[in-house]
């Protein structure tokens, strides 16, 4: 049988991907890198050769080894699907950094600036949702949890994978939300909506953003929803020293995952070493 990649094939693994409970987003960055696969292999049949190839296309584009990785498990998980495993690659070796770009960390500053933002250039759900996301530390993929119901509990919960975990909401949101639920007439069910009364989606949510992000004149680089993350596990970890929970907060079942969270800049770094004071 040869080994050639179709629309067919990209739906039914699409659909594959589904069915083990990958999220929304997972499946469309799959599926999205398997259709440039077939774009750049163009008809051909796949051969370890080949595959090396693309590989290596993939780093002369100049690609980060964190990119090139990523597009590498996508074509892995594909290859184990179609039953391609001689064809699996290897990915790129990346030397564990150990500090946190000083471009890429969201301030708590910038933080209050961009919900400030948001508030004034798009509204109040906005600038909620951005709120919302930071004092939970909740994942952009399950705001769509987020019901009235639920925050009358103080409390969300996600299944997902296989696995339930519960958001705890702080008081303050919880009011917050609930005025908010009543200024918009929600009786029940989901807080944040479209237009059309459907769910707030992943990419509505990082277009506004970017915008308040503009609005707010913070780097458009530094503000996106997992960023919002990485700000709530520094600020928790800053006050309670407790990793191991925070992994439970954040739904890692890896406490290494968390722990890249709370990398520190090396301006941060630098300044420990000076206070030191181990230079003669």
């Amino acid at each position: 049988m040869d080994r050639i990649i179709t629309g067919d094939t990209i739906t039914e693994f699409a659909e594959f991907l589904k069915d083990y409970e990958k999220s929304p987003a997972t499946v469309e960055k799959y599926t999205h890198d398997i259709s440039r696969l077939m774009d750049w292999i163009n008809g051909e049949t796949l051969t370890s050769e080949r595959m090396r190839e693309w590989k290596e296309s993939l780093i002369t584009e100049g690609l980060s080894p964190k990119t090139v990785n990523t597009k590498i498990c996508a074509f892995n998980k594909f290859a184990t699907f179609m039953g391609w495993n001689d064809l699996r690659l290897k990915s790129l070796r990346v030397q564990r950094t150990m500090f946190r770009s000083k471009e890429r960390e969201l301030t708590r500053i910038e933080y209050e600036k961009l919900i400030k933002g948001a508030a004034e250039s798009l509204g109040k759900q906005p600038a909620l949702i951005i709120e919302t996301i930071g004092a939970t530390g909740m994942r952009v993929s399950e705001v769509k949890y987020l019901t009235l119901e639920s925050v009358k509990r103080g409390s969300v919960e996600i299944s997902l994978k296989g696995k339930i975990r519960t958001i705890i909401l702080p008081n303050k949101l919880q009011r917050k939300l609930t005025k908010f639920a009543d200024e918009r007439g929600i009786k029940a069910g989901v807080i944040f909506k479209t237009r059309t009364g459907n769910p707030v989606g992943r990419k509505q949510i990082w277009a506004e953003m970017k915008a308040a992000a503009l609005k707010a004149g913070i780097q458009p680089g530094k503000v996106y929803p997992h960023n919002l993350r990485h700000l709530f596990a520094r600020v928790y970890y800053k006050a309670t020293r407790n990793l191991a929970e925070l992994a439970s907060l954040l739904g890692h079942s890896s406490m290494e995952t968390t722990r890249i969270y709370l990398l520190t800049t090396e301006e941060s770094h630098q300044r420990m070493l000076n206070c030191m004071h181990l230079v003669c």
